[in-house]
């Protein structure tokens, strides 16, 4: 028995670049740091939340790499100097990616009481009906 995929399937041609999508976001880690959600605010626009505690603005970087927006976070060790007798506040870097589908665009980002806001928007695309006119070979 042959296993069928997306870019195998006789009727779905071009796929093969979604297939390996699937494939990248699946092998990504499934880290549970920093917590996140994702809401869709409209029917064309989404936003992604990260609970961003401790970090300040310079702290973090937002940027979109191969169809991936990439949000990282770096806390400079301010503990020289400092003696704790209980440390429970992790002050750890992370990354986090998200697959952005063709046509989706990052809008702004905003930070909200220890909460990282990143705007995403979907463009419609326009209807295309196009007519091939057939040759005579």
């Amino acid at each position: 028995m042959t296993k069928l995929t997306l870019g195998t399937h006789p009727f779905l041609l071009g796929f093969e670049e979604l297939e390996r999508l699937v494939e990248r976001t699946a092998k990504s880690g499934n880290e549970g740091y920093p917590p996140y959600n994702i809401e869709q605010t409209s029917g064309t626009s989404y936003r992604i939340t990260l609970a961003v505690a401790g970090f300040a603005e310079d702290d973090l970087s937002i940027t979109v790499e191969d169809n991936q927006l990439v949000i990282r976070g770096r806390q400079s060790d301010d503990s020289e100097g400092r003696v704790f007798l209980h440390r429970g506040i992790a002050a750890r870097q992370f990354q986090r990616a998200f697959v952005l589908a063709e046509g989706v665009d990052v809008g702004e980002a905003t930070m909200e009481n220890g909460l990282l806001h990143v705007d995403l928007t979907r463009a419609v695309p326009e209807s295309v009906v196009q007519t091939i006119n057939i040759k005579k070979g």
